[in-house]
């Protein structure tokens, strides 16, 4: 599934960036933008796409993606607050840390909470005409995200 495939890039940039040591500012920004362009665009096909499909499929799940979304809202704020961070500010790796925390706790609660529910739900051909809905939008996903229209604003 698309979005798992998504989840271990993310995490793959996450333990690139734990590697690294307080003098590698350029190697943290340099994968701090990575993640920056990769959650943004992942969040943003999620609650364009993936969101409103499972609630139609699974309305059990209901309560947790609306949990999803805020979750997303405020990853979304500290990305956009990375963005324009210097990586050399004392504050960069902590936030960045905060940041890798909310990310593989609300990945954990998708996969193993309610994703199974969506996915029994929506059976093998709706998911594989999602997920090529999902590949397609996220050429015209915001890379910037202070450029998400997020639903939780709405």
């Amino acid at each position: 599934m698309l979005l798992r495939e998504d989840h271990k890039v993310v995490e793959k940039l996450f333990k690139q960036f734990e590697k690294t040591s307080d003098g590698d500012t350029a190697e943290r920004r340099e994968i701090a933008d990575k993640v920056i362009e990769e959650l943004t665009v992942h969040a943003w096909i999620e609650e364009q796409y993936f969101y409103p499909a499972a609630r139609e499929a699974a309305p059990d799940t209901t309560d947790h993606i609306l949990e999803s979304i805020e979750e997303h809202h405020a990853v979304v704020w500290m990305l956009s607050e990375i963005k324009d961070m210097d990586p050399q500010d004392e504050r960069f790796k902590a936030k960045m840390s905060v940041l890798m925390e909310q990310v593989r706790h609300h990945v954990q609660e998708e996969e193993q909470d309610w994703f199974p529910d969506v996915r029994k739900a929506m059976g093998r051909n709706r998911l594989l005409e999602l997920g090529e809905q999902l590949a397609a939008a996220k050429d015209d996903a915001p890379r910037d995200p202070l450029s998400v229209p997020s639903a939780a604003s709405k």
